[in-house]
Parts: C-alpha cells; structure tokens; sequence
C-alpha cells in the first residue's frame, strides 16, 4: 500500500512540474510574438475599522493590472483567468 501512494504521489508531482514547465515555454513563445500578457481593470477599495466595531468602505479607483496569459503565475504576474475572477482588491 505504501509503494502505491509513493509511485501516485511521484506521478501527481511529475505531472504538475511537466505542466509548468509547459505553460512556461508556451508563455515565452507568447512573448517573442507579443501576445504573452493582456491587462484587467481591478476595483481597489479600502475597509477601515472604525469604533463600536463598525467598518467604512473605501473606493479607491479603478486600475489596469497587467496578467499573463498562462495557466500559472508565471513571471510574478498573477494569470488572467484568475484576475479576472477576482476583480476586487481589498488594500
């Protein structure tokens, strides 16, 4: 039982490193032909905790954040597909 969970648990870490590395490499092809990264406009809002445990809600504007087009964080930029499902920044 234990060689089985230790051959699934190589194979699931394998598996995961061959498609980052993938994802990486498509990502570079993207970027010598331009189309690697695309923007998402984030709403910035600000929650101050006032007295009495209450709370005021900020607007702080709206702002185009750069993502990548990949499947992971690649180059210290969050992917678009989860930017644009979270398109509320609390600061």
């Amino acid at each position: 039982m234990k060689r089985w969970m230790l051959r699934v648990a190589l194979g699931l870490a394998g598996a995961v490193t061959l498609l980052y590395l993938g994802d990486f490499a498509v990502l570079q092809l993207r970027v010598k032909h331009g189309t690697a990264f695309g923007t998402v406009t984030v709403m910035h809002l600000l929650a101050t905790p006032l007295k009495g445990k209450k709370v005021e809600y900020d607007v702080l504007g709206s702002t185009p954040e750069t993502c990548s087009r990949s499947v992971f964080p690649q180059e210290s930029v969050p992917p678009c597909w989860w930017l644009v499902r979270h398109k509320t920044a609390w600061d």
